[in-house]
């Protein structure tokens, strides 16, 4: 375990999170979807890979119109996933394993079948008349702005009975909170309460950047110049890559309510937050105002890992950058997560590449200076499934589908065994994603007993990190390569320094150092075969090497 050995003894700054999507862990009831009881049975495999938290997407009471993303309770346990004592009982279990417990607070936005928003829009003088963004329609009957949804079409939709428009960024049964509104404000951070004195160990902030839109709902301009890159919100697939989002998130006013977020977590002992920033260019720089100062956001995590890129110049380009902007912030680095493709998917370029590149990116992750989070089935190498239209599930994939495919092919259900029926997830007919025939052969059950896997590697990997409490939170430092395959940096924390030497190619290397030779002492990097020749390092195709200096 690797919490509580940075420099200041905070589990979550150098800590390992473990993202599980509840819906396609373990199910236990029968009904082809996964239960909050069936990640406190597979806890013991979590703990043993060596992490320090689970993040837990949500499980709130939902309709599911957006897969629990649009929350109808945010005090209770959606039945489909169990009970609030099942609850307890899985931050009990969590925490006699020593592993911290994270959950998804998706605060943005409610689902339009919440009490809050069916009180809003009876009419406009009610008690939370103010709680939503609502608007008049424009003389010719139109939208009030130019805002987009990220799920397509404009941001804005006509409600009958209160003769107004409301915003949501994503569904329309998704409307956006008030933020301007105080007792919107005083109302979340109670529900965040509740979860607080249940046990919770931190949260992490889905879209934290979301929740405040400008007052007087100015248009966004259009992007000057050259379009965004692809993502979720690409402008080849999407609209909304034309607007520059000035306007309808990350408003100064955020800075506020995250200071009052901050100080209900001061509250407690040990509690940590974690931000999901996803903001374009000026992703950095919100970064770095909703974690400067103490008094906010412990960490964040952005997207710059999360695209098609990996490269020794895109890492370097992405940790420099950020440690560059944000000062005295910190950062929670992943590959991959919940709306991504699968990084072997990704990264590689072949199949034959996926499980070298698998070992190659967690040992880079885990090496790096920051926290890392990892997604489900990660571990075993599982690539990006290919689902059908008919078996698609997520409503942002059936809007854009064939251009984007959606998000369903990273959520399919977890291989805990390659003989079980439905990969031993479910014992249902169907489960809720089908589980593809390429992942039966990277289940738990075929990897956990083989020493040369890529579970055992990731296990073998976060046991060193474990090991060397330089990487943490020592500092890194880069150095220049004129082979543009590899990465080469130090890790340094008082007066230790190790060095990582990484071969990003399919074909061997031989990288000169420029060091003092006389002073290196090669250590043992879990599967990587890297070793010092004369002035050179002789590294294999995706390869590592490490010395202490």
């Amino acid at each position: 375990m690797t919490g509580g050995k940075s420099e200041n003894g905070a589990w979550w700054r150098g800590g390992v999170i473990y993202q599980i999507y509840p819906r396609s862990f373990q199910d236990t009831t029968g009904d082809g979807i996964g239960d909050l009881p069936g990640i406190t049975r597979r806890l013991a495999y979590v703990a043993e890979l060596g992490v320090d938290a689970i993040w837990l997407s949500p499980f709130f009471k939902s309709p599911m119109a957006d897969m629990g993303y649009d929350v109808s309770d945010y005090l209770d346990v959606d039945p489909m996933f169990g009970t609030l004592d099942d609850f307890r009982a899985l931050v009990a279990e969590a925490h006699r394993l020593g592993l911290k417990v994270i959950i998804d607070q998706v605060l943005s936005h409610t689902s339009d079948k919440h009490d809050w928003f069916r009180e809003s829009r009876k009419s406009k003088v009610n008690d939370k008349a103010d709680w939503f963004v609502w608007a008049d329609a424009k003389p010719d009957g139109t939208a009030p702005n130019n805002w987009l949804s990220i799920f397509g079409g404009p941001a804005w939709e006509w409600d009958g009975t209160r003769k107004q428009y409301y915003m949501h960024n994503f569904l329309a049964s998704q409307p956006d909170l008030n933020f301007h509104c105080e007792a919107v404000q005083d109302a979340l951070l109670e529900t965040v309460r509740f979860w607080l004195d249940l046990g919770v160990d931190g949260f992490r902030l889905d879209t934290v950047n979301y929740y405040f839109c400008d007052a007087k709902l100015r248009d966004n301009p259009a992007v000057d110049g050259e379009l965004g890159p692809a993502g979720l919100d690409a402008p080849d697939v999407n609209p909304y890559g034309f607007q520059q989002h000035i306007y309808d998130k990350t408003r100064p006013e955020n800075i506020g309510f995250l200071q009052r977020f901050r100080a209900l977590l001061d509250e407690y002992d040990g509690r940590s937050s974690v931000g999901e920033v996803g903001d374009g260019a000026r992703s950095l720089k919100t970064v770095a105002a909703y974690t400067s100062g103490n008094d906010k956001l412990h960490m964040c995590y952005t997207f710059d890992f999360l695209g098609p890129n990996f490269s020794p110049a895109h890492i370097r380009d992405c940790v420099e950058n950020f440690f560059a902007t944000v000062k005295d912030g910190w950062v929670c680095w992943a590959f991959s997560n919940h709306d991504v493709d699968r990084h072997v998917s990704r990264f590689a370029k072949t199949e034959a590449e996926r499980e070298p590149v698998a070992r190659l990116a967690i040992s880079v992750l885990a090496t790096l200076r920051g926290s890392i989070c990892l997604y489900q089935g990660e571990e075993l190498g599982l690539p990006q499934a290919e689902i059908a239209f008919e078996d698609l599930q997520d409503p942002y994939g059936i809007r854009f589908w064939p251009s984007f495919k959606g998000r369903d092919g990273c959520r399919t259900p977890m291989p805990w065994s390659n003989v079980a029926p439905h990969a031993g997830f479910t014992t249902a007919d169907k489960p809720w994603l089908p589980v593809p025939a390429e992942h039966l052969p990277l289940s738990v059950f075929e990897q956990a007993p083989e020493p040369d896997t890529v579970y055992n590697h990731y296990r073998a990997v976060l046991s060193f990190r474990a090991e060397h409490d330089v990487l943490f939170d020592g500092d890194i430092a880069f150095m220049d390569s004129d082979n543009d395959d590899v990465l080469i940096f130090t890790r340094q924390k008082n007066g230790k320094t190790l060095l990582f030497v990484y071969n990003f190619a399919d074909t061997p290397q031989s990288v000169p150092l420029q060091i003092a030779l006389e002073h290196v002492d090669s250590i043992d990097l879990p599967g990587m075969t890297g070793v010092l020749n004369g002035a050179h390092v002789d590294l294999g195709a995706f390869d590592g090497f490490c010395a202490r200096l």
